[in-house]
Formats: structure tokens, sequence, C-alpha cells
């Protein structure tokens, strides 16, 4: 499979048309209503599983900021009849492993084991009980608090820690997005464990989730794995959605002193949500612009031709609404007014002239040359297939994938950047910033 995709990504770095062999996704719904997707993969004895609620940080209030991410901290930390210990050590004795992701869109957390029906039965046993019966110990989430808030303190001396939480204040106002996904100090410590159970009954519910399954399994296999995972799980809850992103940026610059010897920057807006019709202009224009690292305009002008900062970049945050689009650097005190008005200069010509031919080539090449490679692995394709399902993308996301980068033109490019980002009203956040030049 690996030699296949290196003789795979050479022919597409070469330019050559070809179809690229994407996995053969499955996807059906459980008897309560999870949605499951599935590819079958006898490579490796392995099994890799993922389940994904709809239960990230754009679920918080302001005052309990910090209750998603706190509800999915404690899931392992003690489940049915087994400790957080016993968790641990039942795993590693036959070679299991958990993972967990966190997002302000989603919740989700994965199994990694081998697909031997002893082993699977005896991971599948506990990663039940993690997802269906989480204990929520009062000790336990004394403990984990305390650890937070320590983890929060710790934050506010950071300089690139301050700068992120201003900007997303700064983009999203008082949206959900805009809160701190791991929440202040004061809220974590009003967070009670009825708070936390109450969030799980709320969200963490089958019609809620995605299971994404690949490994060395047949599909009756994979049927029978979804339905146990979630059949314990209430199926008659109400959905809920995050409230659309409103406009609410604070255009214009905010400056915080700090001891730091270097001015960290972000600049950004509101940008796209997963779905977005502009998604691949947008992709593959922020590339050139600031994505694509050492072939990006930015990392050219500011690093190469002026040595204005080691790394600058570009980024959508693609999201269920719209994400963050965010543009950051670090630089020296004395150049950061010099720094930040070159990279307004930057975004403004790319704005208005668009980008060239030559670039729009280049950058295809990149990105679709690199495709091989994020699908290298079954633990890449079931991230994959969480996403798809989450946000319900095509099954032939992946198949299209390549076709969709290929066909974007430089207009396109100019015409949905000159739409859809206004450089003149961006949030600028500087934290150990000079004083404005004047």
């Amino acid at each position: 499979m690996y030699i296949k995709l290196l003789a795979l990504s050479a022919l597409l770095l070469s330019g050559s048309p070809l179809a690229l062999a994407t996995p053969h996704i499955q996807n059906w719904q459980s008897p309560n209503g999870a949605r499951v997707y599935f590819v079958e993969n006898h490579d490796l004895p392995m099994l890799d599983i993922t389940i994904t609620f709809s239960a990230g940080s754009g679920f918080d209030v302001a005052e309990k900021s910090g209750l998603a991410g706190l509800t999915h901290r404690m899931l392992d930390l003690g489940a049915g009849n087994l400790n957080e210990d016993e968790i641990a050590r039942n795993l590693a004795d036959i070679g299991a492993q958990l993972g967990k992701n966190f997002d302000a869109d989603r919740s989700g957390i994965s199994l990694r084991t081998l697909s031997s029906v002893s082993e699977r039965t005896q991971a599948m046993g506990i990663f039940k009980r993690i997802v269906q019966q989480p204990l929520f110990q009062e000790s336990i989430l004394i403990r984990e608090k305390a650890r937070l808030v320590a983890s929060l303190g710790e934050e506010e001396t950071k300089p690139s820690s301050i700068a992120e939480k201003m900007f997303n204040k700064a983009v999203f106002g008082t949206h959900p997005y805009g809160l701190h996904p791991a929440g202040e100090i004061i809220s974590v410590e009003h967070i009670k464990r009825t708070d936390i159970e109450a969030f799980y009954r709320a969200h963490y519910f089958a019609k809620n989730s995605v299971v994404a399954i690949m490994g060395d399994i047949t599909r009756a296999e994979a049927e029978i794995i979804a339905h146990t995972l979630t059949q314990g799980l209430p199926s008659n809850v109400e959905l809920t959605k995050i409230e659309p992103v409103v406009m609410q940026i604070k255009a214009g610059e905010q400056r915080v002193a700090h001891p730091a010897t270097q001015s960290h920057i972000l600049i950004g807006t509101p940008g796209l949500a997963r779905k977005d019709v502009d998604y691949f202009p947008l992709y593959v224009g922020n590339h050139i612009l600031g994505g694509g690292g050492f072939v990006s305009r930015l990392m050219h002008e500011i690093r190469e031709k002026h040595g204005l900062a080691y790394s600058v970049y570009s980024y959508f945050i693609p999201m269920n609404l719209a994400g963050a689009y965010q543009i950051g650097l670090q630089t020296k005190k004395e150049q950061a007014d010099e720094a930040l008005q070159l990279v307004r200069t930057i975004l403004h010509e790319f704005i208005n002239k668009g980008v060239t031919e030559h670039e729009l080539k280049s950058s295809k090449q990149n990105i679709i040359g690199g495709f091989p490679l994020r699908i290298d692995s079954n633990k890449k394709i079931v991230d994959y297939l969480s996403m798809i399902g989450f946000y319900g993308l095509p099954l032939s996301y992946l198949d299209d994938f390549v076709s969709n980068v290929d066909k974007v033109t430089a207009e396109q490019i100019r015409t949905v950047f000159k739409r859809r980002i206004n450089p003149d009203a961006m949030a600028t956040v500087i934290v150990g910033a000079p004083e404005p030049t004047k």
C-alpha cells in the first residue's frame, strides 16, 4: 500500500492526469440513529474506531465556559465498574490505545486495537463503558478542575495564549466560538458534577453521534460494533445546534504590553464553514498566500526578503459554521509595526490583483502531490471518515478532492477572496506590542 502511495505521489507531482485510488467508504445508520462510516482494510490486523458527538465548546455558555471540555476530559477517568487506572491497565494489557479529540464543534474518543476477536472484544467492552457509562466521580472532578485552573492560570502568562484568546473574542464577539474552549478560571470553578451529567445527557446520544470504523473486519462485524457502541445511549433526545455566527468582529488593533522579547501578531476575520461552496478556491488561494509554508507569498516576503520573522502563516479553520481566518507571526518588538504593515500590503495586493498562473500551478502540484500522504494510514482515514460523517460531506469527498483542487482557477481565487475577505475590516491583536508608530 505504501509503495503504491509513493509511486502515486510521484506521478501526481509530475502533473500527469491520474485518478487517485481512494478508500471505498460504506455508510449506514444504526438502529438507534447513529451515522456509521466504514472502510474495510485487511492489510494489517488492526482496528480503529472513533465515535464523535456534536458536543464541542460551541455549546458552552459564558458563565459555564469549559463545561463541554471538562465533560469530554472526564469520559475515560472512570466508567462502569472500572476506575481510571483499571481502564488504562486493562487496555495496555491487550495493546489497545485510547485517543481523544475536542474542538468547538466536536467531542470525540477513539480506540485502536488488534482486530483479533479476543483482543477487540475485550477492548470494545472497555470502550463501550467509557462512551455509555462515564462515572464523573466527584473526587476526580475536583482534581481535574484544579489541574485545569492551574493550566488556565499558566496560560495567562504566555503571550501566544493571550493573543489567541483575544483574537477569538475580537473575531467572534459573544458567539460561543469566541469563548476559550477550556473555559475561564472563574467559570471552571463554578462547574458542578450535576452540570457535567446534564451536559452529557443533552449531547451524548445516538442520533447526535458519528461512528467511524476502519480495519481488518467485515461489514457485518462493523455493524455489530457500531450497534454495540451506541445501543446503550439515549435515542430520543432532541438535537441542539450552535447558533449562527453573526458578524460581530471587532475590527482595528488591540495592543497589549508583555515582557516577552517578541511581539505576537494575529490578524483575522470569520472565514468559512466546512460545507462552504467557496471552500476549494479559498483553500487553494490561501495555500498560495500563507498556507504553503516556504512557497507562500507571506513567507517569501516577510522572512526571505525582509527577515522580519522566522515563520508567518495563514489558514482557514472550517467549522460547522464560519470558523476563523487567521494570519499570524512573531517578530522582534522593534520590527512589529513594519512587519504588520508589510502583511497588510501583501494581503491588499493579493486580494486586489489575485494570483499568477505560475503560483496557481505550483500550489496545485504541491497540494495534489501531498494528498496521498493524507490517507496513508488507518488513523488518517478514520479521521476523514469522522469529518465526512460529522459535517455531512459527500461520500465521494476523498475521490473528488484532487479534481476539486485542479478545477480552481486564478479568477475564482481573486473573485472569492475579494468578496469574502475585507483587509480593512479585520481584527488585529498584538501581544508584546510597542506603542503605535506616529
